[in-house]
């Protein structure tokens, strides 16, 4: 109980001070997006991969600067020109590696985690937490669930605790780790949650955004 008032206080803390930090790189961003592709600056809330799945398997909307061409997921699943790339998606961790729907600025965006940055509204709300394992959205978690049934047991504890920002996942590979490895790793960072666990995480987590790796 102390664990969880503390990690809350000190999500609640840090994402108001780290979204003034970063202020005027999402209002930069938010520019960017708008002047550079038609859409909207935040991906679309009927956006079917902005429904994330949260602790306890609560859905919630996912707070996140459009990188790619406005009606992506609905475009990669039904338009035939799109087809073969849909397959891949699905067997590739719902990760492309050249995807064609990814805008100019949301290539860069996305490869520096700056279309992350909205999260720490979801953090402010209680949805999310600054470090946790990262959030899948509803598809992926089906599709990966049959995909790997042997996982069903790390899935589960994976959504006992709330999503993060960063996480153990995310500063060790992030795309290039595949989903059974993944949600291991979440799973793991679930059982052994602790304050100095998130800090180690938090202190690895600047230079996998400078680095880039992992990112697509």
């Amino acid at each position: 109980m102390l664990f969880e008032i503390t990690k809350r206080l000190i999500d609640i803390v840090s994402s108001i001070v780290l979204l003034i930090i970063f202020s005027p790189i999402m209002f930069v961003t938010a520019i960017a997006i708008k002047l550079s592709s038609f859409g909207t600056v935040l991906v679309e809330k009927d956006n079917k991969s902005a429904q994330r799945v949260g602790k306890n398997g609560k859905i919630f909307y996912h707070y996140k600067f459009r990188s790619m061409m406005v009606n992506a997921y609905e475009i990669i699943k039904n338009d035939p020109k799109f087809k073969k790339h849909y397959e891949e998606y699905k067997k590739s961790n719902f990760k492309l590696t050249k995807d064609p729907r990814i805008t100019y600025v949301g290539r860069f965006i996305r490869k520096y985690s700056i279309d992350e940055t909205p999260q720490f509204f979801n953090v402010l709300k209680g949805e999310m937490s600054l470090v946790g394992p990262r959030p899948c959205f509803v598809e992926e978690l089906e599709e990966q669930k049959r995909k790997f049934p042997e996982c069903k047991q790390f899935i589960n504890e994976m959504l006992k605790v709330k999503p993060g920002i960063t996480g153990y996942w995310q500063v060790n590979g992030r795309s290039d780790v595949n989903f059974d490895k993944r949600v291991e790793m979440d799973a793991y960072y679930a059982r052994k949650k602790s304050l100095f666990f998130d800090l180690l995480i938090i202190a690895k987590t600047p230079w996998a955004m400078i680095s880039g790796k992992g990112a697509v």
